[in-house]
């Protein structure tokens, strides 16, 4: 564990901090700590931590993480005594995203889920840090007939050799080198597997599910459906989420691996009708037939979540797609990159 002295607040990393989830974690742990973003905006966005810039308490590093990183020689985070208190936490969320967009990063999401892991954790190794990882519920593979929630003993089902090994086996070969490192070194690792999540700051022009069907009823145009009337997903708002991780990184050191998500079962063509209801949008629910590389994921049990970090999802869906409706009115006119 971390001897060093904390002089006023505890020092975080947060790499991938001005993406999606990654910025809305820096807003929670800046309040009360020192927040250390890294980030090279390679699918992320500069405006999404914008409004920290100004903080005191956050400091923002441009840095691609499959390159070693020093911080202690980087003269900007002198105020945060890092050579003196070292790092107490640090968050692993770098990787890159992007579902419209996925074959052009290929290279730099399996360097990230492979390299990239090794440089964090040899970080945590020198400040003794403890680390948490965010995984993904792609481990457990598509929902099986009879079997539609995964716990976390369950076993890992994906196939690592489709276009998609880049980062379904990256995120499990991350996974093992975290154990490998908390084996060898004794640290202190988490590893949160994450099922599906949406809210503000979501990408709204890169083929996700909710941001595409709210522009379609903005539009007016056919909210469309990979799938048929039974096709179902589990949604999670992006603050339970990070929620759940800022209590996972509390726990013991016995606490490795938890799901976080949400375990209600919702048809996606009910999740449309709200958003067409919800933006009194006159446009019609079609389907098409289900893209090759896509199919339906299973629910995660969250018994370990409820019974150890004392967690659940709290925002309902018809409140999340309020703020997410309004969050895409708000940024539709923006140039999708």
């Amino acid at each position: 564990m971390n001897d060093k002295p904390i002089f006023e607040r505890k020092n975080v990393l947060v790499t991938g901090g001005a993406g999606f989830i990654g910025s809305h974690l820096c807003d929670r742990l800046v309040k009360d700590s020192h927040v250390i973003c890294v980030d090279n905006f390679i699918t992320s966005n500069v405006a999404n931590i914008d409004h920290l810039l100004q903080d005191p308490n956050f400091e923002f590093i441009n840095h691609d993480i499959i390159k070693p990183l020093n911080l202690e020689a980087l003269p900007e985070l002198e105020q945060f005594k890092i050579r003196f208190q070292g790092i107490q936490e640090i968050y692993h969320l770098a990787c890159p995203i992007s579902k419209r967009h996925f074959d052009d990063y290929k290279i730099a999401t399996v360097l990230t889920n492979s390299v990239g892991v090794k440089n964090v954790l040899d970080l945590a190794v020198q400040h003794k840090s403890k680390v948490l990882y965010a995984s993904s519920s792609v481990l457990y593979g598509p929902r099986q007939p009879g079997k539609s929630s995964y716990a976390e003993t369950d076993e890992c089902h994906i196939d690592h050799l489709t276009s998609r090994g880049a980062y379904d086996e990256g995120k499990r070969f991350s996974e093992a080198i975290l154990q490998t490192y908390a084996d060898v070194y004794k640290l202190d690792v988490k590893i949160a597997r994450i099922f599906r999540t949406y809210g503000p700051r979501m990408k709204i022009f890169d083929g996700n599910l909710i941001p595409d069907m709210i522009l379609s009823a903005l539009d007016g145009r056919d909210i469309m459906i990979a799938g048929d009337e039974e096709t179902r997903t589990s949604m999670s708002f992006v603050t339970d989420i990070v929620d759940g991780l800022i209590r996972l990184m509390k726990t013991p050191v016995e606490v490795t691996v938890v799901n976080l998500g949400s375990d209600q079962d919702l048809r996606l063509v009910s999740i449309a009708q709200k958003i067409a209801e919800l933006t009194n949008s006159e446009s019609r629910v079609r389907f098409e037939a289900p893209y090759s590389h896509l199919t339906e994921a299973g629910l995660p049990n969250i018994t370990r979540a409820k019974e150890i970090l004392g967690w659940l999802p709290l925002v309902r869906i018809e409140d999340g797609l309020e703020k997410m409706i309004e969050y895409a009115k708000s940024h539709r006119q923006q140039v999708s990159f």
